[in-house]
């Protein structure tokens, strides 16, 4: 899953964002309210954690646009300020849910886990469909009950694909929610992990629709 993290202070966001990475995120990071406000207005990102004492605009005015403009994106807000009034006015303004600094990392990436969660209408960190049982949590994916070993690429098709079952998925949009920004790939890499893929869950489990992408079907005999 794609993430855009806010955050200016470069120390911090570099700890998040190698978090974030090893849990199987792809992860941008926009320094700036003004960056993060167009990123979040024009990009489809699957969450965005977002600092509100930011430069150029605060936190909560770039929160309060991107709901202004029918952005839905779940949004997990960080701040060093603690007092409950502005909390509440963060979850006034639109954000999903609300993280005071200092926190664990274990914290952050559990309440990101539940927005996206509830987001998308799933009430458990595991899914279940057909033969397949993605843990979200553990990072782990399992057929009939038994283990696979899942590079970190081959996991991110997994569970994007689950999380979007009965969506076919463009090459595009999966492309940009497997590889991370700077991560360089040939054009055809997607095709080769989608084909690992196939060979550690089985050939009916991801679809080619030539043209338009790949689907995981909403059920799975």
């Amino acid at each position: 899953m794609r993430l855009l993290l806010v955050e200016d202070d470069q120390r911090i966001a570099a700890d998040i964002a190698r978090a974030l990475g090893a849990a199987g995120y792809v992860v941008e990071i926009s320094r700036d309210g003004e960056d993060a406000w167009f990123r979040g207005d024009t990009e489809d990102y699957g969450a965005i954690i977002l600092d509100l004492g930011l430069p150029g605009m605060d936190g909560l005015a770039v929160l309060k646009r991107w709901r202004a403009n029918g952005r839905h994106v779940p949004v997990l807000v960080l701040t060093a300020r603690g007092s409950w009034a502005e909390r509440v006015d963060g979850i006034d303004a639109g954000a999903d849910d609300y993280l005071p600094k200092p926190f664990r990392m274990e914290e952050l990436l559990a309440r990101l886990r539940s927005i996206v969660r509830r987001s998308a209408g799933h009430a458990s960190s595991v899914l279940s469909l057909g033969d397949i049982t993605l843990d979200e949590r553990q990072m782990k994916v399992s057929l009939r009950g038994a283990p696979i070993a899942l590079s970190p690429l081959e996991y991110r098709v997994v569970a994007y694909l689950v999380r979007h079952k009965g969506r076919v998925v463009s090459q595009h949009e999966l492309d940009e929610n497997v590889y991370g920004p700077n991560e360089d790939h040939d054009s055809n890499a997607l095709e080769v992990l989608i084909g690992r893929v196939r060979k550690k869950l089985g050939p009916g489990l991801i679809e080619t629709r030539r043209g338009f992408g790949y689907l995981i079907p909403e059920t799975i005999p």
